[in-house]
């Protein structure tokens, strides 16, 4: 693509990963604007939005282009933030990055770019190697991602920091994000225990006998590894599953039950392909992706599931290498 003379906006986010592709757009000739997105923050816990707003605007200014700031905070609370929490009181396992990416990363920022007349926007993400990023963008609707382009999406990290520092850029050695913005300091946990009463509860084995207690099941992920209190044996102990109105969870030695499956059913599907002949799905970030194909709403698995499946968490379909599409997790 001749991105010579075309009006590009690039999600600064303060990070090197943006900054870098900014930079690169600059190079190859597009008049790039820098758009920094500021989302919602509750009171009283800290967050660097502050700082890494003016790092997006040093990255301006040292490029030489315009820069504004979007605020999408409307669109954060509602699409993230309340999406979250609502998740989580139901007893399933919200994927927030993956509304992040579809509300506000894409949906305000692409709304926004494109009422100031651009012809496309960028972000920083990654989409092959040990960083890829595709796990999380399965929901954005596929128009806006063929209006994106990607600029260190096959890179390796090690070769963006290099550009930074060729590029001259005051973030080259900025450390990478940890979390999501709105938390701070304050883990996930933290933010659930003060947003809902969470209480000790019995944990179980698979066949019902209590083994310890737990520290409050709502907060937990399938396969999770928890500490119990009063176990009557040592761990480690992973979660097979969770009953969020009896506060109980049904643990075991293993990650996966031996009643575990081979299908996963999903709902709520975003294709970005024309194809949904997948050969492989990967049901959690990191986890491993595994070969099968999808009959109907369900993806049925080749393998034996290396974890268990949860439920509200993003089933995200390949053909080889290529994303093309997923959905949310109900079984």
């Amino acid at each position: 693509m001749d991105l010579k003379g075309k009006k590009i906006f690039v999600g600064l986010s303060g990070g090197v990963d943006s900054a870098v592709s900014a930079a690169l757009l600059k190079r190859a000739g597009a008049e790039v604007t820098g758009v920094f997105i500021k989302g919602w923050y509750p009171s009283g816990m800290p967050c660097t939005w502050a700082a890494d707003r003016r790092d997006a605007m040093r990255v301006a200014a040292r490029l030489h282009i315009p820069f504004h700031t979007l605020d999408a905070s409307a669109e954060y609370k509602a699409g993230v933030i309340d999406y979250l929490l609502a998740e989580y009181g139901a007893g399933r396992t919200p994927n927030p990055d993956v509304m992040c990416n579809r509300e506000v990363k894409f949906g305000a920022f692409y709304r926004f770019a494109k009422s100031a007349g651009a012809d496309a926007i960028a972000t920083g993400h990654y989409r092959s190697g040990e960083k890829d990023q595709s796990y999380f963008l399965w929901a954005v609707p596929r128009a806006i991602l063929e209006a994106t382009i990607f600029p260190v999406a096959e890179m390796a990290k090690g070769e963006v920091r290099t550009l930074a520092e060729r590029f001259n850029l005051p973030v080259a050695r900025k450390r990478d994000s940890q979390g999501v913005c709105f938390l701070g300091d304050i883990s996930l946990d933290e933010f659930l225990r003060d947003e809902f009463e969470i209480a000790p509860g019995r944990a179980l084995n698979e066949v019902g006998t209590v083994v310890g207690e737990h520290e409050g099941a709502l907060p937990v992920t399938l396969g999770e590894r928890v500490t119990l209190h009063d176990a009557i044996e040592p761990g480690p102990w992973f979660v097979l599953a969770k009953d969020i109105a009896k506060n109980e969870l049904v643990v075991g030695k293993k990650r996966v039950s031996q009643t575990i499956g081979t299908s996963i059913s999903f709902t709520a599907p975003n294709w970005l392909a024309d194809t949904r002949a997948a050969t492989h799905a990967q049901y959690r970030y990191r986890g491993p992706r595994v070969r099968g194909r999808i009959e109907g709403d369900v993806f049925k698995s080749a393998d034996a599931l290396p974890e268990p499946p949860a439920p509200g968490q993003s089933i995200v379909f390949y053909r080889n290498a290529e994303l093309i599409g997923g959905g949310m997790i109900e079984a």
